[in-house]
């Protein structure tokens, strides 16, 4: 399905700030604020880092070892899969009327919770207010394997709006080839990443995903101190409180690779950018990846998008 882009222009922002983990109320307390200060500058889409809410945790170890497991560990995820929200809840209420207070679409890092398992998902909220669809991060990485569970092709969501289609890919996922192309077969205009990746490579990675996809990459990563973890975990990483554990390194890129805002490392921001949404066509004059670039007689890339469930019951429902 594909979207007719209504508006020749729009004002963007990508939010770069701590979360504070494993408080939920406080996170979305801060969210609430930043929205606003986000809309602020006239931004109609406004882009989370991942896990804002109820936090990355950076620098936990929850005691792992192959083959074993300590005691602090266990109750270390006990705190963060309390502290994930469901979806919905009245916690993503809160954050369908921050946007609805200001008229613009949010695109919101979570840790979502569902039954003993912990997702790290992204919300799509509309300037109405509502709940417009949810990405499940497919693919954790490394230790992520251990406190997050995997998402299905059944939340490769991309929404409509009159900018042009809205999706989003959470931080390593953008290095799964054929992830991108499916994301890129749903016609994204704007390309949300958010992440927690703030080395000096992930800049690059996002412009050749703007030029791969000929789409607008929104990128948005915290910037968190020790200091901000709560005491009742452990933290290994940094040698003082004040030791930066994300450095963010947020960015917006246009569709020919150019760099518009960012990327910032010096703390907490907003970066904003008004796109020319015409720049998606003229890029796509002499690259179209899943259009007249492609070759599908030689390469053809299939995705199931069904839910993966656990437990069917025999009615099918």
């Amino acid at each position: 399905m594909t979207s007719n882009t209504k508006e020749t222009s729009v004002h963007v922002a990508v939010v770069q700030a701590a979360s504070i983990p494993f408080d939920a109320e406080a996170c979305i307390d801060k969210a609430v604020r930043l929205i606003g200060e986000a809309a602020a500058t006239g931004a109609k889409v406004i882009v989370f880092p991942e896990a804002f809410i109820v936090g990355y945790p950076k620098g936990l170890g929850y005691g792992l070892v192959v083959g074993a497991r300590d005691a602090a560990g266990r109750e270390e995820f006990r705190i963060y899969l309390d502290a994930a929200i469901e979806v919905p809840s009245p916690q993503t209420q809160r954050l369908g009327e921050a946007a609805a207070a200001h008229g613009c679409y949010v695109v919101m890092g979570i840790i979502e919770r569902e039954l003993g398992t912990c997702y790290c998902t992204v919300l799509f909220f509309g300037p109405d207010g509502s709940l417009l669809g949810k990405h499940r991060k497919l693919m954790p990485t490394a230790l992520e394997r251990m406190i997050w569970g995997f998402g299905d092709g059944s939340t490769l969501t991309a929404v409509d709006s009159p900018y042009g289609r809205i999706g989003s890919v959470i931080c390593w996922e953008n290095y799964m080839p054929m992830l991108r192309m499916a994301m890129y077969s749903k016609n994204v205009a704007l390309y949300c990443a958010p992440t927690a990746d703030d080395k000096d490579t992930w800049l690059s990675s996002m412009r050749h995903v703007a030029l791969e996809g000929r789409c607008f990459v929104l990128t948005a990563c915290q910037f968190i101190r020790k200091k901000d973890f709560p005491d009742t975990v452990r933290v290994s990483l940094g040698d003082s409180p004040d030791s930066v554990l994300m450095r963010g390194g947020s960015a917006i890129v246009s569709p020919l690779g150019k760099v518009l805002a960012g990327p910032h490392f010096e703390g907490e921001t907003i970066l904003t950018a008004t796109l020319d949404l015409g720049e998606i066509g003229r890029g796509k004059f002499d690259f179209d990846v899943v259009g007249h670039y492609s070759r599908p007689d030689v390469f053809q890339l299939n995705v199931n998008e069904a839910p993966m469930r656990a437990v069917v019951p025999s009615n099918g429902k």
